[in-house]
């Protein structure tokens, strides 16, 4: 089932995301697509478990420490990987892949577990806790 992200047809500056109601059921879908292929990496597993690797605000992952090279190609896979899928519900859905991608990047930080990292929206990198993780403010 598809939904659309709606985007204002004015020529005003809008912020990176105006959200339909749907908007949100597609992101829950589309992140969940590079989601899957990610956990049938055990490498990728590892080091998400390990706090090596965290959901980024952009909507790819990140490296709260100095990653190793092999780990550092298995991430950069796995981003190109999401890229891919964001550009084709981007395009799909008449959103840009920055305003897609961001949109999946609060929902994979907001599906984070305790103990897992993820960017704050200041960039620093947080351990997520027993409570809600720190969210951009135009997230869903």
């Amino acid at each position: 089932m598809e939904f659309a992200v709606m985007k204002a047809r004015s020529n005003t500056k809008h912020s990176p995301l105006t959200l339909g109601a749907g908007a949100l059921a597609l992101a829950l879908l589309t992140a969940t697509a590079p989601a899957s292929a990610q956990s049938r990496d055990p490498a990728y597993a590892a080091a998400r478990a390990s706090g090596q690797v965290g959901e980024k605000t952009d909507g790819y992952l990140g490296f709260p420490t100095a990653p190793s090279a092999e780990l550092r190609h298995v991430i950069e896979d796995l981003n190109i990987k999401r890229k891919a899928v964001y550009a084709q519900k981007a395009q799909a859905n008449n959103a840009t892949v920055e305003e897609y991608a961001f949109t999946s990047g609060c929902l994979a930080i907001a599906r984070t577990v305790a103990g897992e990292k993820y960017q704050a929206p200041d960039g620093s990198w947080q351990t997520r806790g027993a409570g809600a993780p720190l969210r951009d403010s135009r997230c869903p």
